[in-house]
This record gives C-alpha cells, sequence and structure tokens, in this order.
C-alpha cells in the first residue's frame, strides 16, 4: 500500500522561455512547491524519481535526476532516477517509486513529471515528439504524427463500429468546460465561437485527416510532483498534522502493459477482439483488480488520456464505460461530463487543461489525489472518494493505470 501525501502542479498556461525560466529553473519551482504545499523538509524525501520524455530534444539537457541537488543542500546524496516511456513516462516513474516503498527500500518517495515544450516552432515540436513512434518504419509521411495517428484510429473505429464525427467534437467541447473551471488550465482564457466544434475548416481546421484542431491535445510547457509515503511514513505523517491516516489518499492498484512499437502491429493483431488495444483494457482491469473493484460504477470519476478526441473514445470503451464500439452512448447520455454518472477529465484533459508530457501522468495521480481529498476546488467532483487515471504513451506502446481513493472508503462503507 502507498499512500499520496500531497503535491503541487505549475500553470500549464506559462511559457518558460518568454518567462526567463530553463528547465532547471521549473523543476526547481515545482519541487519547492511541493514541499511547501505539503508541509514536508527536504531533508525528509529518502528517494526521487522524474518522469520526461524529451529534455534532450527540446532543450538539450539529460540526467534529469540531477536536478533534485540544485533544489536544496539536503538532496545531495539521495538516489535520483529520470524514467522515460513517452507520454506515459510520468506514470512509469511513479511505479518505480512505488515499488521501492513497497519493496522496503524507502519510506517517502517524491516524483516530478515535467516537460518543456513551449521553446521551439510547432514543427519542430512535433518532430521531436513523432520519436514515441517507431522511426524511420512509419508516418513518415505525415506533417503531424501524432495527429495522423489518432486520425488512424477514428478510421478504425469507424471501419469496426461506425463512428459519427459529431462525438469526437462533443468530447473536445466537454474538455475545454471543465478546463474553465481549473485554475491551471492552459486553456482557461480561450473564447469559442459557435462553429469552434463544428467542421468548418475556418473556425475549426484539419491538422492531419480526421483530426481538426480542437480534436488536439495542446503543446504544453508544465511540472507537476507528488509524494509517495509507505503506511508506517504516512501514519506518522498524519499523526504530527492531528489528521487521521483514513483521511489521507492512497494507491489501491495499477496496471502497466506494452504493446508493439508499430501502430499497425498493434491494429492487425487485435483484428476480430473485443479491443482495438487489448492491452489498454487489460492494464484498466489489473488496477481494478488489484483494487478490488469488480464494476465500472465503484468509480467516482476518470481521469484519461485525451491527447485527442479519438484516444478518449476509445478510451471510453476501453475502461468499460461502454460496450466495446458504443463509446458514443456515454458521450450522447451526458455519463462523462461533471454531473454525469461517471465524470471524464474533470480537470479538463489533455486538451483542455495541456499536456506536458512527462508531467502528464503525475498530473493525473495529484488530479486523483485533489479529488479524494475533496480539495479540487471548482471541479471538484461531488463526493468523489475513488479515481482511475489511464495514462498511454505513443500509440498504446506503454499503458498505465492508477485506482486512487481515500482510505476511509473501506469503513465508510
Amino acid at each position: 500500500m502507498v499512500y499520496i501525501l500531497g503535491g503541487w502542479q505549475s500553470d500549464f498556461a506559462a511559457n518558460w522561455q518568454r518567462q526567463g525560466m530553463d528547465i532547471a529553473d521549473a523543476f526547481t519551482e515545482c519541487v519547492e512547491a511541493g514541499l511547501d504545499a505539503t508541509c514536508l523538509d527536504a531533508a525528509e524525501v529518502e528517494t526521487g524519481h522524474v518522469g520526461n520524455f524529451t529534455a534532450e530534444l527540446f532543450a538539450g539537457q539529460g540526467l534529469l535526476g540531477g536536478f533534485f541537488g540544485l533544489v536544496d543542500p539536503a538532496f545531495n546524496g539521495m538516489p535520483s532516477a529520470r524514467h522515460e516511456a513517452a507520454c506515459a513516462s510520468g506514470s512509469v516513474a511513479i511505479l518505480a517509486a512505488t515499488a521501492e516503498i513497497e519493496a522496503g527500500r524507502y519510506d517517502l518517495a517524491c516524483v516530478v513529471g515535467i516537460e518543456q515544450m513551449r521553446n521551439v516552432p510547432g514543427k519542430i515540436a512535433a518532430q521531436h515528439l513523432g520519436s514515441a513512434a517507431w522511426a524511420g518504419h512509419e508516418f513518415g509521411d505525415a506533417d503531424f504524427v501524432w495527429p495522423r495517428v489518432f486520425s488512424d484510429l477514428a478510421e478504425e473505429y469507424d471501419r469496426r463500429h461506425g463512428l459519427n464525427p459529431a462525438h469526437l467534437r462533443r468530447i473536445a467541447e466537454i474538455n475545454f468546460a471543465n478546463a474553465k473551471r481549473n485554475p491551471n488550465a492552459q486553456t482557461r482564457g480561450y473564447h469559442f465561437s459557435d462553429e469552434s466544434f463544428t467542421e468548418d475548416d475556418d473556425a475549426n481546421p484539419v491538422v492531419e485527416g480526421r483530426m481538426r484542431k480542437m480534436d488536439c491535445g495542446q503543446v504544453t510547457d508544465g511540472s507537476a510532483v507528488v509524494f509517495l509515503a509507505s503506511p508506517a511514513r504516512a501514519a506518522a505523517y498524519a499523526a504530527k498534522r492531528g489528521i487521521p491516516l483514513e483521511s489521507l489518499a492512497r494507491i489501491t492498484g495499477w496496471g502497466h502493459r506494452s504493446a508493439p512499437i508499430g501502430y499497425d502491429r498493434k491494429v492487425t493483431d487485435s483484428a476480430g477482439e473485443d479491443f482495438v488495444f487489448p492491452q489498454v483494457h487489460r492494464a484498466v482491469m489489473d488496477a481494478r483488480a488489484r483494487a478490488q473493484i469488480g464494476e465500472v460504477s465503484q468509480l467516482d470519476a476518470i481521469e484519461t488520456h485525451d491527447c485527442f478526441t479519438s484516444s478518449e473514445y476509445m478510451e471510453i470503451d476501453h475502461l468499460g464505460i461502454t460496450p466495446p464500439g458504443k463509446s458514443w452512448q456515454a458521450i450522447e447520455d451526458g455519463t462523462i461530463e461533471m454531473g454525469g454518472a461517471l465524470p471524464v477529465n474533470p480537470s479538463g484533459g489533455l486538451i483542455g487543461l495541456g499536456h506536458p508530457v512527462g508531467a502528464t501522468g503525475v498530473r493525473m495521480l495529484l488530479d486523483g489525489f485533489k479529488q479524494v481529498t475533496d480539495s479540487a476546488g471548482d471541479y471538484q467532483v461531488d463526493g468523489a472518494r475513488r479515481i482511475q487515471t489511464l495514462n498511454i504513451g505513443g500509440s498504446t506502446t506503454t499503458t498505465v493505470s492508477f485506482i486512487v481513493e481515500r482510505a476511509d472508503l473501506e469503513t465508510a462503507g
């Protein structure tokens, strides 16, 4: 069992280069703010992990674990490591930290997710991010690799089940609306017209294939941090602050699956199966099994990986919210909206909140913590006590899912 003591997220609307910050400055800001938010001292942290995808390409910087030593002298000598799994880098960093805690090596871990992406032109950013595809083997004809990949996914859904593009537009509209509630959302100040969520080529231009501007997640500078603790360390933390241990959040389940890197291989392998990406579904169900959750109705909200509207469309049925191929049902009946039976991305998700690639998995876990501890502010889901995250890297080459819940859920019945 691993507890979440809290954390911090940067303002995803920030442009670090314009603010005179480099990635090391942003890292320091994140960890210091996280320590303040949780009332922890640097000397109490025993191990550090960093989730990051492409700092070498965007910032010319590797070995990000060494940034801990820049934050506070107490971190000098602390073991640290950086983890890469494309858009799932942050979640893989969390997995590494939880494994250390569960093995009894350490009792308190700091996990940082961070990415700087707005310091290069858009096409260069797209090229850097394209390195999560199979380089030299796929999508060499695409100007923007990932919009093309997830346009192909929309085509695959259309072939297998039929797909109404209005359902994709509605996913975008919901996530942008949710982001308006989030003070850290990149798009909270965006303004839209009546045509923004239509097929209007001026208001919502095509990026690649079926993916239009509003279908796409953001290019974002951002960081997030969480502090994870063993049961003994969490009990000491709660006692020092005079709060019940049962009021803290904890990770009760996790799932981690991988698939071959090539998109076409994945789709070919799943021909005739219920799910386009079976490993995504298996990661989801692994997390629920470990948390002893039998039904999706036992969840109160989901933070999922809407890098594009078609990825969320896929995830709706892979999460079991609807039967395979029936994701449109949860869109039409309002299930996934705030106030619906199972809100999806109350934070705004990658489309509304923003997507600093290496930070996204950590941010999702932090939002899970916020929801179950009633600290999500204006985007709080009423009564939320159990949240699932779903974070994918590449064309679902890596998938990680966590269950976050209040420790007092069992005693509350």
